[in-house]
């Protein structure tokens, strides 16, 4: 993780002047069949940019979680993810996700994709 923050750091460092701060509400809500099991609300402040022909995005910030029939909770969140132009029809990309959990391990997560566009 340390590798990764320190290879962030430096990657921000010598961004251009297109990279800015933004604010990402975003609410996921699960289901098992039609029966709500459960909902995470991440309220991140991120920074995004442009290094060459990469696009990339740093985001953090809490998550508010509430399972169905239990008290909520609040952990921090935080996502990391890049894109780039495979052509000028295919872009790929990429996020790598995590939680903190006070109960229980921490969840971490991969995002891999192409979007070609015609």
């Amino acid at each position: 993780m340390k590798k990764i923050a320190l290879a962030l750091a430096a990657t921000l460092a010598s961004t251009p002047a297109m990279a800015g701060v933004y604010v990402n509400a975003e609410s996921n809500a699960s289901y098992t069949g039609n029966d709500y099991t459960s909902r995470t609300t991440d309220l991140h402040v991120g920074y995004e940019g442009e290094v060459g022909s990469l696009g990339y995005y740093v985001q953090g910030g809490p998550a508010f979680t509430a399972a169905d029939g239990a008290d909520g909770s609040t952990d921090f969140s935080g996502k990391l993810g890049g894109s780039v132009a495979a052509s000028e029809k295919l872009g790929v990309y990429g996020e790598i996700s995590f939680k903190t959990d006070e109960t229980a391990d921490n969840a971490y997560g991969t995002k891999i994709g192409a979007k070609f566009s015609f």
